[in-house]
Parts: structure tokens; sequence; C-alpha cells
């Protein structure tokens, strides 16, 4: 898949995790989409245009926290297929295997390493190919 091609949203509420991020993945050439919070993020879901190729979801998000986010994704036919990286402060087994559970299909704990957070994007995107 074509970087400028690739569209991937991110929904995280801390706003400066937020810019280094949509840098970190503008500068390898992807589009990004930044939701603020959980509203914003199901609002993106409700009435995307075109489905990203990958989403970068915080659990800790006010409105509605990042494992509702993901069900929301997930109970969308045509987003069952999006790979969902949680990225989040909360490490322990239980909140990774509730993310897990909800349909995630990757957990990063912050704070994250960019080389590894960008080889685990490109891997799903590959995986999507």
């Amino acid at each position: 898949m074509d970087a400028k091609h690739t569209l991937i949203l991110v929904i995280e509420d801390d706003e400066h995790i937020g810019q280094i991020l949509i840098y970190m993945l503008e500068r390898q050439g992807y589009r990004t989409l930044l939701a603020a919070d959980g509203l914003a993020a199901r609002k993106a879901i409700e009435e995307a245009d075109e489905l990203p190729s990958l989403v970068l979801l915080d659990v800790m998000l006010p409105y509605i926290d990042g494992f509702e986010v993901v069900r929301l994704i997930r109970d969308r036919p045509e987003w069952k297929d999006v790979p969902v990286l949680m990225l989040t402060a909360k490490h322990t087994e239980q909140d990774i295997v509730r993310a897990l559970d909800a349909g995630a299909n990757d957990y990063v704990v912050k704070p994250f390493q960019p080389n590894e957070l960008l080889a685990r994007v490109r891997r799903y995107l590959r995986e999507q190919q």
C-alpha cells in the first residue's frame, strides 16, 4: 500500500501526544485524521467518507473511552478488517486483555518508542495489502 494513499485515524485526547503521532506518521508519508475525544471518534467512524487503513486509539478518552470506541468500530461491518492499535498508559494485564477482547489488534504502552510504533503500523498496513 502506497503511503500517500494510506489514511490513519488517530484518536488521542492529549494534544501533545496527538501532534507527535501526526508528525511521525505524516513524515512517513501517511495521511492522518485526528479525533481528540470519544465523541469526535464516534463521529469520525459514523461519518467516514473513506475507511482508514489503520486506527491508533488511546484508551482513556473523554466522553467515550477507547474500549467502547473499539466496540463501535467492530460493530460496523465495513470497519471489521481495519486494524486497531491501542495506545495507552494503562498497562495492567486486565487492561490489555480487555482491549484485545474488545477487538483491538495490538496494544502499545505509553511512553512508546517511536520506531517500534512505526514498525507495528507498517506491519499492520502490510497485512492489509
